[in-house]
């Protein structure tokens, strides 16, 4: 049988045929086949992953046109992030006066409608 040259590389680096068919634009079962002539099985999953990965030595979310932090940046943002996580202060005499006015207010009323 006569076998593609790029369909034997891509099998001796050990790609699954469902990734060798994708890539070079076949069928599925060509590349099938194409194994069962050179009797080559397949690799386990993890050595297929390692195969199937094209190493490129870049991290993946890395983007040239973003600049790395500065040390001044970075201590704004922590002093940002230290400020939004601060707890909220706790309520002052003048608030606690306004809400027994307001509490005083609310009793009498109510015991205005009850007499009524």
């Amino acid at each position: 049988m006569k076998v593609r040259t790029d369909i034997v590389a891509l099998i001796v680096d050990g790609h699954s045929d469902t990734h060798i068919a994708r890539r070079l634009g076949c069928h599925r079962s060509t590349v099938h086949r194409a194994r069962q002539a050179m009797e080559q099985k397949l690799q386990d999953p993890q050595q297929r992953l390692y195969a199937e990965e094209l190493p490129t030595g870049r991290v993946r979310d890395y983007d040239r046109r973003r600049q790395p932090t500065s040390a001044a940046q970075a201590a704004a943002n922590r002093r940002a992030l230290e400020e939004a996580l601060r707890p909220t202060p706790k309520a002052t005499v003048r608030d606690l006066a306004a809400y027994s006015e307001l509490h005083a207010r609310r009793a009498h009323n109510y015991a205005r409608k009850a007499a009524a």
